[in-house]
């Protein structure tokens, strides 16, 4: 038995190997990430959460710094006052330039052409000169972690929805510059006259527009770095082919916002649709969908005494509530349509917490809500009668 619940998210995070939270910016995703991390450890998996640029908070909540070179296990009087007791959970702030040298060291010819490359100026300015390079580096970092098979379940948090997507065909993205027939264009060398006088052009044209030394390195960066392709171009193919495995899946968190909705649907498409990968279903972050069924407040229960400021003020609170209860309805109404949309995936409603949700109480009630049997404000199916 996992000890995780029958719900929906408790079922993805029993079956899944690796779980990739995507969604706009601003809705509460690496909070989602983190609380999906707890729940499975919390149920006795080995659990690592891989996110991009976590807030300084939310580190401190873990207790892990941020930027680490390698996964921290999150100190044990923090993993006991979240109700971890079998499994365990790690942390990993992503450092895509760490990722890098650390290839580069890992797959140089040699230790000297290593420090060479890393020195290049190039080199170090590389995630801003090369598109999707750092989403790149993002898929180098899973591909060692499924390799090395050190944890059951690997949580992902991406960078806002957009930006996901770039991470999700960086290999075929990246693969367009990481060819080694383009680098040969730059790489002077032996070979035809023809290659030769298509180097020396490619050179006076570069010393034109760049100046002769930023043209010497970046042709020592192409020499360099042509070392890694294909060890680079090995790990696309494969990781190509491990996003569509059914253990991998993708869970859309978007919140009522219109534009996060927006957002959502334009990678529901681009995910399930066009990349074909395995979408498991929405999570409806920050609705009073949760608050269905509170009761309104009314002032007919007041005693026929009371004060006439306290009845005056409970009138005022009842319009309140009737706003927030057509909100609640609205937001009930949206997590049905998600629910319409996911096919054979699920919609799950987490409720609207306050403080930014990233202190370790607030991350164990939203684990609890996650692995519930049935999201909140949702009506239960009636028992079967015999």
């Amino acid at each position: 038995m996992s000890g995780l619940g029958e719900g929906a998210v408790a079922r993805m995070l029993a079956e899944k190997r690796v779980v990739v939270c995507c969604g706009a910016g601003g809705v509460g995703k690496t909070t989602v990430s983190a609380s999906l991390a707890l729940a499975a450890a919390r149920a006795g998996r080995r659990v690592l959460v891989v996110t991009i640029d976590p807030s300084k908070r939310l580190a401190e909540t873990l207790g892990v710094q941020r930027n680490p070179p390698t996964p921290v296990d999150l100190p044990a009087d923090r993993l006991a006052a979240a109700g971890v007791t079998r499994g365990g959970l790690a942390a990993w702030m992503l450092d895509p330039k760490l990722v890098s040298d650390r290839v580069v060291h890992d797959f140089a010819r040699s230790p000297e052409e290593a420090r060479r490359l890393l020195d290049n100026p190039m080199y170090r300015n590389i995630t801003a000169m090369i598109a999707g390079m750092q989403e790149y580096t993002a898929v180098e970092a899973l591909h060692g972690f499924v390799r090395d098979d050190v944890y059951d379940l690997v949580i992902l948090d991406t960078p806002p929805s957009r930006d996901a997507l770039r991470f999700l065909d960086a290999p075929d993205r990246v693969s367009m510059f990481l060819d080694r027939r383009i680098f040969n264009l730059f790489v002077p060398g032996e070979g035809s006259v023809i290659r030769r006088m298509a180097t020396q052009l490619v050179e006076k044209v570069m010393d034109i527009a760049f100046g002769e030394q930023t043209r010497r390195d970046l042709q020592q960066f192409f020499d360099l770095f042509g070392s890694l392709l294909d060890h680079l171009n090995h790990n696309q193919h494969e990781m190509r082919a491990f996003f569509k495995q059914p253990d991998i899946g993708f869970l859309l968190v978007t919140s009522p916002a219109r534009e996060a909705l927006a957002e959502a649907e334009f990678f529901a498409r681009k995910t399930r649709d066009e990349l074909k990968m395995h979408l498991c279903g929405y999570v409806l972050n920050r609705s009073l969908a949760a608050q269905a069924g509170f009761a309104m407040p009314d002032p007919t229960t007041l005693p026929a005494d009371a004060e006439p400021a306290l009845t005056s003020g409970l009138s005022r609170l009842a319009d309140l509530g009737r706003v927030e209860r057509q909100q609640v309805e609205e937001h009930l109404a949206l997590a049905a349509q998600l629910d319409g949309r996911a096919g054979d995936g699920f919609a799950w409603v987490l409720p609207m917490l306050g403080g930014g949700a990233s202190d370790l109480d607030d991350l164990v009630r939203l684990a609890d809500v996650l692995v519930a049997d049935t999201p909140p404000g949702s009506t239960p199916a009636p028992e079967e009668t015999p």
